[in-house]
């Protein structure tokens, strides 16, 4: 089947979409009796809306210019030249749970804990669950992550958090209300989606991982500390660390903002915990991540430090919105009331996983920097005797968004390749006691597909 021919089917299926409630077996086609065989048992236990299709590809090739996707979540994170496999078809599932924010404007419903649910007709039994990245929506992993797990048969979920965009700050009504209700919507959407599997196939999955980049690899971290019992195992790929003594987000972001305002030097930087050598990828982070990562997550966790900056929204125009808080040139963590790190401590990590767990990091990253983060991570996951269930591979010139690779392919290297080597050697660990290899760096290639191909050893 062409690709114009897939997306024309998926454009004709959209006309068969319910709201509200489920479709009927009547929506399958003739010959087709196996072909999204439980559509009319899709119900989704206790979500205010839910729309449900039986697509013959629930892949991100048929789905772009869909509703069953949003490609402006996902093309950015990416290298070009990536290469995803397509033809799953199923069930798609998309809705919300009940919510009293309004951030998510996708489908025009402006309404948060909005997810997706994919069911491929040749399920393996197992499901897959995910956090959005960033400020992203649920679609953000469609491209890194639905396509390569669907592909294998696994069913799929994500979510966008409960709160999302550059204004997330705003739901919750004390300081980390937003993030706390990160947990909540994972744990309640990894609950929801077993019981959907369990409707739609007859059987519970056997088999349900964890996974996630940057605040899905906090999400990852955090599930897998508090709710192992859900889980059988999870990918961090480039998860933030939180801790309320640090490191932590605020003991390294606002000396990024001081030398961009011209009040940090480059040793500064280095002390702080930037790579030597990542100098080249400051000048992107300066214009896009470091001011607006530091004054949106300082506004959730410290809002009294300064009440006009970003105030009600971090802004309405790309200006506004990546403009740093100059006040943030000066932010000390260190010396902010006990309140503000306690508001911290509601959501900081332990590393007391419960599940094995893979972690992923690039030694380039310039937002969430490796040695104030993953490396501290391993750290305390040893520290709490559970070093045997951990692996932790440092990916050599990675940095946090792949898309950077398409600039400057001489000087760093995608970390999806490593990510998906990392998730296949999970779930054989998991499944058949094959052990992963040992914790280290994985050197990047002279030569080959560095886009499409990583080997952990």
């Amino acid at each position: 089947m062409t690709r114009f021919r897939t997306a024309a089917i998926v454009l004709a299926a959209a006309l068969a979409v319910t709201t509200g409630g489920v479709a009927t077996a009547a929506d399958t086609a003739p010959g087709e009796a196996r072909h999204c065989a439980g559509q009319a048992r899709a119900a989704v236990p206790g979500a205010a809306l839910q729309t449900t299709a039986c697509l013959p590809d629930l892949t991100t090739a048929a789905l772009v210019g869909t509703r069953y996707t949003d490609q402006a979540d996902w093309a950015s994170l990416s290298a070009k030249g990536t290469k995803n496999p397509s033809d799953v078809p199923g069930i798609q599932i998309d809705g919300y749970f009940p919510d009293d924010s309004e951030l998510n404007t996708t489908h025009g419903w402006n309404h948060d804990s909005q997810f997706v649910i994919r069911l491929p007709d040749r399920w393996n039994g197992k499901l897959v669950v995910t956090g959005a990245p960033g400020t992203r929506k649920q679609y953000a992993l469609d491209h890194l992550i639905s396509d390569h797990v669907l592909a294998q048969g696994y069913a799929f979920a994500s979510h966008d958090k409960g709160n999302n965009g550059v204004d997330f700050y705003t739901d919750g009504k004390r300081p980390g209300d937003a993030v706390a209700e990160w947990h909540e919507l994972t744990t309640r959407l990894t609950r929801t989606a077993q019981q959907v599997a369990r409707r739609v196939y007859g059987q519970a999955p056997r088999r349900t991982y964890m996974t996630g980049i940057s605040n899905g690899g906090y999400l990852t971290r955090w599930q897998l500390e508090n709710h192992p019992e859900l889980y059988d195992g999870g990918v961090d790929w480039e998860g933030t660390l939180m801790t309320a003594e640090g490191p932590n987000p605020f003991t390294f972001l606002p000396t990024a903002v001081a030398y961009q305002a011209g009040r940090a030097t480059h040793q500064d930087m280095l002390d702080a915990g930037f790579a030597p050598g990542s100098e080249f990828l400051w000048p992107y982070h300066q214009s896009v991540y470091w001011g607006l990562t530091q004054k949106t997550y300082r506004a959730e966790f410290d809002p009294s430090y300064d009440l006009d900056c970003p105030g009600a929204s971090a802004g309405s125009t790309l200006e506004e919105i990546v403009a740093p808080c100059a006040s943030d040139a000066s932010y000390d963590y260190a010396q902010r009331p006990k309140s503000v790190h306690r508001a911290l401590d509601r959501v900081a990590l332990t590393g007391r996983i419960g599940k094995p767990m893979l972690t992923l990091h690039g030694t380039l990253d310039t937002l969430l920097p490796i040695s104030v983060d993953s490396d501290v991570y391993a750290g305390m996951v040893r520290a709490r005797g559970r070093g045997g269930m951990h692996r932790y591979y440092t990916i050599e010139a990675g940095t946090h968004v792949d898309s950077l690779y398409d600039a400057h392919p001489d000087r760093l290297r995608p970390i999806l390749p490593c990510y998906r080597t990392a998730f296949d050697a999970l779930t054989a660990w998991v499944e058949r006691g094959a052990a992963p290899p040992p914790s280290g760096t994985v050197s990047k290639p002279a030569t080959g597909d560095v886009v499409n191909s990583c080997a952990l050893r």
